[in-house]
């Protein structure tokens, strides 16, 4: 597998993913981590400095830049990755490690954990290049995810749904807690990610030329219309 990954994003409405869906299961297996259903819930706590550097750099197509976040899914605190994630010339490249739910605590409180005997190498990687930046918890990001994946290629076709913000930091764990909606109602947005090469069969079949490409994140959207309390109203 390369370092870095070739990662399209798309934003698309409510017909045009049911269309895609049956196009995509046509071509690609179901991921194996899904639920019954084909599904799984995403829900993420993303940083950023003082200043709002991700926010902007975003906006303003920096490059390179890089983005951190604590991710779980469907909501199990058994599991909890701190990532980062990189973007170069277009390309992607994910860093993550697990953390304990006492270090993902300090996180939720502003709190980086400090470097100890208990913290493995790839923690205090991560841990300190945050506390280099002076990172701060700032929204949450949630949405479910319909994963497609091909061997060819390692390719890895997502729709996420329902992408929704919250401020309720502190309920991260919670099951349910405050959500806004930042897409148009039936709004979704479809991923295409790819090593090298992506088989010109899956991007015939998913007719993504003819698709809206956005340069946008999830993190991006979901500051940028919170209504409670993002950068900007």
């Amino acid at each position: 597998m390369t370092e870095y990954r070739h990662e399209y994003k798309y934003q698309i409405d409510a017909m045009q993913r049911e269309v895609l869906k049956l196009r995509a299961q046509g071509v690609l297996e179901r991921d194996v981590h899904a639920g019954e259903d084909g599904t799984y819930l995403i829900r993420s706590l993303y940083f950023d400095s003082p200043e709002d550097a991700c926010f902007y750099e975003n906006e303003d197509g920096v490059d390179p830049r890089e983005k951190y976040r604590i991710r779980i899914y469907n909501c199990d605190s058994a599991r909890i990755s701190l990532e980062c994630k990189e973007k170069r010339r277009g390309m992607t490249k994910k860093t993550a490690c697990l953390i304990t739910p006492d270090q993902c605590e300090s996180f939720m409180e502003g709190r980086i954990p400090a470097a100890d005997w208990r913290v493995s190498k790839s923690q205090e990687r991560l841990f300190y290049r945050m506390r280099e930046r002076n990172l701060r918890p700032v929204v949450i990001v949630q949405y479910m995810r319909t994963p497609y994946v091909c061997a060819a290629g390692n390719v890895r076709v997502t729709f996420d749904d329902a992408i929704a913000s919250s401020n309720a930091i502190d309920c991260f764990f919670w099951e349910d807690i405050p959500l806004r909606g930042v897409l148009p109602a039936g709004g979704s947005i479809l991923e295409v990610k790819w090593d090298e090469l992506l088989p010109s069969y899956i991007k015939g079949q998913l007719e993504l030329d003819s698709l809206q490409w956005t340069a946008f994140s999830k993190y991006y959207l979901c500051r940028r219309y919170n209504c409670y309390g993002g950068v900007r109203i």
